[in-house]
């Protein structure tokens, strides 16, 4: 309990955002979802889980990151490392790799030259 007497949880290590925009059919950004769902939410959340990461990791839909280029983008605070291009089989290796053992997938982090910027090789 804290000073005021109510039960008190511990912060979060991390926050997980996971961008399950849609944008309608003939829009000049791609979408990172086609419908608002992803397999990758439940497959990261299954993964936190089973690694005992529960209470700990928070797994959060997200709308738009503005990074649709690079979607399905996922992006992890404190550290702000993003990903770019994540599939649901990709699920059990950030977790295993970034969040349980601290080291970031490099294979799916964005450049840094790539977030936030207007002159990103992957902008039209």
């Amino acid at each position: 309990m804290n000073a005021g007497g109510n039960l008190s949880l511990a912060p979060f290590e991390r926050h997980v955002f996971v961008c399950q925009n849609v944008r309608p059919e003939g829009a000049p950004r791609r979408s990172c979802t086609t419908d608002g769902k992803s397999e990758l939410v439940p497959q990261l959340q299954q993964f936190s889980k089973a690694a005992g990461l529960s209470g700990r990791i928070r797994i959060n839909k997200s709308g738009c990151l503005d990074q649709c280029e690079h979607g399905p983008v996922v992006v992890v605070y404190p550290e702000a490392v993003w990903y770019g291009h994540v599939q649901p089989e990709d699920a059990q290796e950030i977790v295993a790799e970034h969040l349980v053992a601290d080291r970031p997938v490099e294979r799916l982090r964005l450049a840094d030259e790539c977030i936030n910027t207007k002159s990103c090789p992957h902008k039209a």
